[in-house]
């Protein structure tokens, strides 16, 4: 902070906020304030007025493309890296066009170095692959698009 000759700093990102200050003879006073008690990053809507409370928002699933009738989606159970095959030289678990049971194996995640291994959990076809092998995936992102029989 002295050699940039900042007195003060401050960053909020997903509920938790740093503020660093510089306090007297120029030592820096840091403080964080995590914005909720919730051990996780709680992300809140900002104030509105009570007007644009009165409208209600579209459901998330309608703005996010809502699961298609006949149709399911195998979604990431974590955060991870996605593997279509349990190692390079092996093929893949399914392809566009397999046929999958609810305990048919589709990918594996890995997580902290553990190889996780996912179930289809549905009966029916595989008719679309969303993740490229070796792609890093979220909590509830949709791996595979299922055809349900």
């Amino acid at each position: 902070m002295k050699r940039s000759e900042l007195s003060e700093f401050e960053f909020e990102e997903e509920g938790f906020k740093i503020k660093i200050k510089r306090g007297s003879g120029g030592l820096p006073v840091v403080s964080s304030t995590p914005l909720s008690a919730h051990p996780f990053p709680v992300v809140s809507a900002p104030a509105e007025s009570p007007a644009a409370r009165a409208t209600p928002a579209p459901a998330p699933s309608a703005a996010s493309g809502a699961d298609e009738a006949g149709f399911t989606y195998v979604k990431s159970p974590m955060v991870g890296t996605f593997y279509r095959s349990p190692s390079p030289e092996n093929p893949a678990f399914v392809e566009v066009g397999t046929k999958v049971e609810e305990k048919t194996a589709v990918c594996i995640i890995e997580a902290m170095k553990i190889m996780n291994e996912i179930q289809a959990e549905a009966k029916g076809t595989v008719v679309e692959m969303l993740v490229e092998n070796g792609q890093p995936v979220e909590y509830g992102q949709r791996l595979f698009k299922i055809k349900l029989n």
